[in-house]
């Protein structure tokens, strides 16, 4: 992963819900060109950070073992498409299902306190058949989980706080 679309956790409940925040700033390069004179949001990368905060929220239940990709988004409505530089989008994620086969959450968008955005995203559990394919570089996947406070904020089902698996590694 590239880019990132979302900053942070805020709240992590292992298999439940997940809460993450979005600040969007002028230095963001994707700004200078959408549009000139008047930067905006893409709507796609919002999109893209809804995935992202769910995505790890879904790969976190399985012990960040199993293969996870985005599947589909059947349902996905904004009610404001204007986002500026000094916004800060707020990510709610719920767990509808965990299934061996795949997975999916409901997810909302808030900005200022009022919803922008609602819908629900599909995610695919990839089979045996990918697991010598990597999904990320080298320590990727662990820098990523801990740059967004997974295990600062998170919680397992249970209710204790989440252990960073790196360190627990012999």
């Amino acid at each position: 992963m590239r880019w990132f679309w979302m900053d942070r956790y805020t709240a992590f409940e292992s298999g439940k819900r997940a809460q993450a925040i979005k600040a969007i700033t002028r230095s963001e390069e994707h700004l200078s060109d959408h549009f000139p004179g008047y930067p905006v949001m893409p709507i796609a990368l919002v999109i893209e950070g809804m995935a992202q905060a769910a995505g790890v929220l879904i790969h976190q239940y399985y012990g960040f073992s199993k293969k996870i990709v985005l599947g589909k988004i059947p349902r996905l409505a904004f009610t404001d498409v204007d986002l500026v530089p000094g916004d800060i989008l707020i990510y709610d994620i719920e767990v509808d299902y965990i299934r061996d086969e795949g997975s999916m959450v409901s997810v909302q968008v808030h900005r200022d306190g009022k919803q922008i955005a609602e819908g629900a995203i599909v995610f695919a559990h990839l089979g045996e058949e990918y697991a010598d394919q990597p999904l990320y570089g080298a320590g990727d996947l662990d820098n990523l989980v801990r740059a967004f406070g997974v295990f600062d904020v998170g919680v397992s089902a249970d209710g204790k706080p989440l252990a960073d698996p790196s360190l627990t590694r012999e």
